[in-house]
């Protein structure tokens, strides 16, 4: 197995647990992850929305890992995290946070988005050249 096959179905893996928890146990996944209480009150409907996106994120990871014509379904995940990612450096950058949560959460964020766009990039096409 390749290290993107593995980074794949880890990270694919990852996100849907956290996806799970955040659907089945919305008051627990509020209360016991760093810095969510900081970002205001809690909204259970809300958080089960986010989580069914993250399951998303991550079953698609996993099916291009399996499928690699997938990829499509996985940039989509990607660049939702891509984008969650934005959201988080912004309410940084514009003192929304403060440092040391930023710190905190910036790094895991900024490490799944970039593995998650490795993940998802197309496989070059076989006698294309790589375009």
């Amino acid at each position: 197995m390749t290290a993107k096959a593995i980074t794949g179905l880890g990270l694919g893996g990852l996100l849907a647990i956290n996806g799970a928890i955040m659907l089945a146990w919305p008051d627990g996944w509020y209360q016991g992850v760093p810095g969510v209480i900081e970002r205001g009150p809690y909204n259970g409907h809300f958080i089960r929305d986010i989580g069914i996106v993250f399951i998303i994120a991550g079953a698609a990871m996993v099916w291009t890992i399996r499928q690699p014509p997938a990829w499509p379904a996985a940039m989509a995940g990607a660049l939702f995290l891509c984008a969650h990612t934005g959201v988080h450096l912004v309410e940084a950058a514009t003192g929304h946070v403060g440092h040391g949560l930023a710190l905190l959460e910036l790094p895991p964020f900024l490490l799944g988005a970039a593995l998650a766009l490795w993940i998802a990039w197309p496989p070059r096409l076989a006698g294309t050249g790589g375009r």
